[in-house]
């Protein structure tokens, strides 16, 4: 079969019996994600560049084929880590204040669900400006190796909520009534259980609460009690949000196009 598919129906998600792949093969999945999708980045693209481990190999892709065949892009990252990675490459930036639209973006996800296409983000922290790129995009594109295939949203990850400090036990309070086991996300180099953890800061000044419901069988209708929850900010669920995905797997890249 050939290394790059384009395919209406999903693969079977990996069952937990069949055994992930190692961190190497993931990567190299990761990895051929992105290079199919930057392959196909047009000449002069307003290009929204996303934020992850999956988004930084495409970056970096970006960066050479910038070089290599001179591609004109203006990136507008969706992270401050994105953004100094990016610039340390050589890629022009932009803020997002200063393009009237993102011809197309590319990022990674945590989870994807078929056919729909819809996600969950933010596991990274950057949910919030992601979306704000994402709404602004013509064009969506993901890029995911196989392991974020689920049959269901929040099947095996939480649903990160962007909220503001003040306040958030009580925010918290409200998520935990809609059905949530809520955790505050700490800083990276906190010690695990440490009661006395610091939060962990998103680059907008907020906290992250960690939202586990269990597969979630209509998540457009989980979304709006979320963004209608006193409190928050923005959250991971990105429903419609969508065009196309790069998947990459045991048998290669296949790209799924949104329904129409």
């Amino acid at each position: 079969m050939d290394n790059q598919q384009r395919q209406s129906l999903p693969p079977l998600p990996l069952a937990a019996s069949q055994g992930g792949p190692d961190d190497a093969t993931q990567t190299a999945w990761k990895l051929a994600a992105a290079q199919a999708a930057v392959a196909a980045i047009p000449d002069g693209a307003v290009l929204g560049l996303g934020s992850g481990t999956t988004a930084m190999l495409m970056v970096r892709e970006l960066a050479a084929r910038i070089q290599q065949q001179g591609l004109r892009v203006t990136g507008v990252p969706t992270s401050e880590q994105t953004r100094a990675t990016a610039a340390a490459l050589g890629i022009p930036l932009a803020d997002l204040n200063d393009v009237p639209a993102v011809t197309m973006s590319i990022d990674g996800a945590d989870e994807v669900t078929f056919p729909r296409l819809d996600l969950i983000k933010g596991l990274g922290g950057a949910l919030l400006r992601e979306k704000l790129v994402a709404s602004a995009s013509r064009y969506r594109v993901i890029i995911a190796d196989a392991t974020k295939a689920v049959p269901a949203l929040a099947s095996a990850r939480p649903i990160p909520v962007e909220v503001i400090p003040f306040g958030w036990r009580h925010t918290a309070g409200r998520l935990g009534a809609l059905g949530a086991r809520v955790v505050l996300r700490t800083a990276s180099d906190a010690t695990p259980g440490d009661p006395n953890a610091a939060p962990y800061v998103t680059d907008t000044g907020n906290y992250i609460l960690d939202c586990s419901f269990g597969p979630i069988p209509q998540p457009d209708m989980l979304a709006g009690y979320l963004k209608a929850t006193v409190g928050v900010v923005e959250h991971g669920l990105f429903i419609g949000m969508t065009d196309r995905v790069y998947l990459a797997g045991p048998d290669g890249v296949r790209i799924y196009d949104r329904p129409r």
